[in-house]
This record gives C-alpha cells, structure tokens and sequence, in this order.
C-alpha cells in the first residue's frame, strides 16, 4: 500500500470517528466506491448494480391489486378514472369505445349516483377491509410456492395503502385505519419471503378527468385528485415530481422493501432526472440495510433505466428467447382484470405454470397477481389456482427455482409472442412437442409442457449431432416418480424416451436428465 491510500484510509477514519459520517454520504462517492458499493446518480455508476442471487433464483412472485377500487368491484382497477369519462372523446384516448360514454361512467351514475355528488372519495370509507388477515394470505403465497410477494402500496388512484407522512388519503388514517403493507411485511417477513412494493403514483398527475360537473374540480379533493387542470397535455409540474419522489422514498424508508416495482408513466421524460437519482438513492439504501434490492421498471414508452441498471419487467408479455440479463414477466390470475371484479375470470392453473416454464427457460421470473375483494378476503377460485401451482411446484420445484437458462430455452412448434401486452396475442396453447430446458449444476431437465398422446418423447435438441451435449445421456427419470429410470435412447437426431403408459396428471411433466 503506497502512502496516498494510507493517508486516504486515516482520513476517512477521522471522519467517521468525529461524526461526520452523514455529511460524507451526503458528497458524491468516487468511481472505485461506486464498484464497491456506493452508487453516484448517474448511469456509469449505476451500471456496476449486480442483481441480487436470490431474485435469480426465486423465479415465482405474487402481486396484489388492492384498494377502494375494490369496493365497486366493477370492470377493472382503472374505474376510478373510468367513471368520469363521460364523452367520445375523452373515452377515445385509451381506444376504449368510439362513441357515447364510458360504461364505467354508466354504471356508477346509476348505481351510486352522480359524479359530483358519489365520487370516488366516496368509495374509500366503504373500503374497510373487515376479514383480512396478513399471516392468513402469506401462508396461501407460500402454499403456492411464490418465493417473494409484491402488493401495490398505491395505485393511480393516489390512495396510500400504507401510513404515508405525505398524503391525508391513506390507509391509517381512513377506510381500514390499519397499515395494509406493515401488516403484509411483518406476516410475510416472518414466514420468510421476500417483500416488495409497487408504486403506480406517477400517472395520478393524468388520471381523473377534471370537469365542473365532477368532484375531481373541488379544491378540497385536489390532494387526491391531482391538481392537474382541465388540459389534457399538461405538463407534469415540478411540485407533482417532488410529491411523487417524496411518497416513493417514504415507503422505500419506512418499509425497507426488497423490491420496488415502478409502473408506467414515471418512464415520462418529465420525470428523466429522477430515474437514476431513485435507482441511487434506493441501492444505497439496500447497502445500508445490508441486503440486495431489486428496481423493476417497465421501459415501457421511453427508456427510463438503460440496461443493466434494473430488473426488466414485461406486463402480459413474455420474451421469445433468452434473455442473459434476468428479467420478469407480470400478469394476473384474472384474464380481464388485476384487481376482483364481479365477473373476474380465472386463467386455469396448467396455462399459468407452462408460462412459468416458459419464463423461467428464458431467465425470467414471473410475479403473478392476485384480486382479493374489498373484505380482505381472497376468491375460492383464485386460492385453487394457487394451491394447483403449488402442489406442482412441490414435486418439479427443483426444476424450477435455483436454476439456471440452458443453451437452448427448448424447442417445439408453438410460437410465444414477444413484447408488452403481447399475451393476448398467443391464440395457441403448448402441445406435446413443446420442452422447455433448465439447468442445476450437472443435470439438465426437460419440461414438457403437454404429454405425448403415445407416451413416448422425442427431444432433438439432445441428439449427438446437435452439439450441445458434451456427455452421453446416463439416465432420466420423471420428477413425478424418481425410484424408476425411464427407458431411453440417444441417437444422433434425439433423445428418444419411453414415458410410463398412463400420464401422472394434467400439468406439465418434468424429466431429469444425468449424464455420464
């Protein structure tokens, strides 16, 4: 060690040991601290963030969509914003309907009267959350088989689902009068998952259409509201930016969550001088809380966080082939809403976990949501799709977290549509032909995501002259029943195996691969 480092380290000891810590962290860290640990708001520090092994290696998440949006249980999460649109025109935006009002506004004018009398202030005492109980919904996640657990600590409708210091129209202080995400945190830290928040606030700036003849003009609501005039191409202001950036860090404070999931709008270029100011602020956070953190953004218009700099996150879409980086993929157990809805319905279980395989052979993780009803209680229908998942998960489990991406992500005839939203384009399910591959340390394992009608499955990416084996096949079992060895031969086009003569259940199949 030269004597610039020995004076450097008695240097900073001195700060320390005089208390001047806080002003240090406070000045900006230098490029070789950035390496070790103390980011700088900017991308060329930003890019040393490494994404932490056990987001890798949780791959299943749950999200929750919950909220006095709940209360109408109507059409989707978006009624707030719906049951003010009342014209073409403005309905037109969001390519809802060509003409006459939205069917949100319809329904709420007759069943709760008018806009400007029942607005959806008016909901948040109805939310009272009665039979909810935090524990109870965790042990149903883990049940599961979810690895970490995401509920939305506020969404467009700027309710606070959490004891914010910034906001009156919070969860402490109306409706439930209890902290929803304290209560999921402490009940999920306990049983030993990761937790996260979702942030959906940015777009509360543009959300409620602002006319006379609604509430969302009266002065007194304007903090829930926005204060956002009557032009639809307001510009965001610079003291919305700041409310925002204040109600993120205070639940990044006062929760300390494992991850943080940005939802659309905040990808704006009026928000560009926050994207690498938060990422800083939240990973420094992380070093002082002595844990990996995880930023999820969507990218979704603009280019908020360049890559490497965040955790990628696919809204009802998938990718089409691996992706080295690793990424996620959100979507909801309901096909036609995130948060419950009367006439919610339910994917089935053997759609969501073939999209779980397919993710996973592609190094992505999928946060799955969930819509429990005003009461705090969550629909028989979605508990079974959980617990179908999670009892697949108990016996193919070890094909699927821990794992890394093979070679290939598999082979197979059915094409998955890339992109966001893109899930509503994939018309075909997966058939017998379609193998995902993941990998653990020397055994590779093949999921087939349908099972062959004859009982017998040729896979061609583990034929001799394909190249991607450098050992012969020793044996493969069925993670279903791995006391017998399966019969197999491999030749130079595939891996021919004889599967048992009656299939051992309706869900994907997974066979375990050892070699030589």
């Amino acid at each position: 060690m030269n004597i610039k480092n020995i004076i450097f380290l008695v240097s900073v000891f001195t700060i320390l040991s005089t208390g001047c810590y806080q002003r240090l962290k406070e000045e900006k860290p230098s490029e070789s601290e950035a390496v070790a640990g103390k980011y700088e708001a900017n991308w060329q520090s930003l890019k040393a963030y490494e994404i932490p092994n056990w987001f890798q290696d949780a791959k299943f998440g749950i999200f929750i969509h919950w909220g006095p949006y709940s209360v109408p249980a109507f059409s989707k999460e978006w009624y707030p914003r719906l049951m003010y649109m009342d014209t073409a025109t403005f309905s037109a935006q969001l390519n809802l309907q060509t003409e006459g009002p939205n069917k949100v506004y319809l329904h709420h004018k007759e069943h709760y009267g008018d806009q400007k009398e029942f607005g959806y202030k008016d909901f948040i005492p109805m939310f009272t959350t009665e039979k909810f109980d935090a524990a109870e919904w965790i042990s149903l996640f883990k049940e599961a088989g979810a690895k970490y657990v995401v509920p939305v600590a506020e969404h467009h409708d700027g309710f606070a689902m959490y004891n914010s210091n910034f906001t009156r129209w919070n969860a402490v202080n109306m409706g439930p009068k209890r902290d929803i995400i304290k209560e999921l945190f402490s009940a999920g830290r306990e049983q030993g998952m990761k937790m996260g928040v979702s942030s959906h606030f940015a777009f509360n700036w543009a959300y409620y259409n602002k006319k006379p003849h609604f509430d969302t003009m009266d002065p007194e609501y304007a903090d829930l509201y926005s204060k956002k005039s009557t032009r639809l191409d307001e510009p965001v202001s610079q003291e919305f930016k700041e409310l925002w950036w204040n109600r993120t860090t205070d639940i990044l404070d006062q929760y300390q969550p494992d991850i943080l999931w940005l939802d659309f709008y905040v990808d704006r270029d009026e928000f560009k001088e926050y994207h690498p100011k938060l990422a800083a602020y939240y990973y420094n956070k992380g070093i002082e809380w002595d844990k990996g953190v995880v930023l999820q953004d969507k990218n979704f218009r603009y280019e908020s966080f360049p890559e490497g700099t965040f955790v990628h996150d696919l809204e009802r879409g998938k990718m089409s082939d691996i992706r080295k980086i690793p990424w996620q993929t959100d979507t909801s157990i309901g096909e036609n809403s995130w948060s419950y809805v009367e006439d919610w319905e339910s994917k089935d279980a053997n759609r969501l976990i073939d999209d779980l395989v397919d993710i996973v052979s592609k190094n992505g993780c999928l946060l799955l949501n969930v819509g429990p009803k005003a009461d705090g209680t969550i629909p028989e229908d979605q508990k079974d799709v959980l617990l179908e998942m999670g009892a697949w998960l108990k016996v193919n489990g070890e094909a699927i977290y821990d794992t890394d991406y093979w070679k290939v992500f598999g082979e197979g005839p059915t094409k998955v549509a890339e992109g966001y939203m893109s899930e509503r384009k994939e018309n075909k399910g997966f058939t017998a032909e379609d193998i995902r591959f993941t990998s653990k340390g020397d055994v590779l394992y093949a999921i087939l995501l349908d099972w062959p009608d004859d009982n017998k499955i040729e896979i061609k990416s583990l034929g001799r002259s394909k190249g991607l084996l450098e050992l012969d096949v020793k044996s493969v079992k069925l993670l279903d029943d791995q006391s017998k060895d399966l019969e197999f031969e491999q030749s130079d086009n595939f891996l021919s195996v004889s599967l048992p003569s009656n299939s051992t259940g309706s869900l994907a199949h997974t066979l375990k691969i050892a070699f030589e």
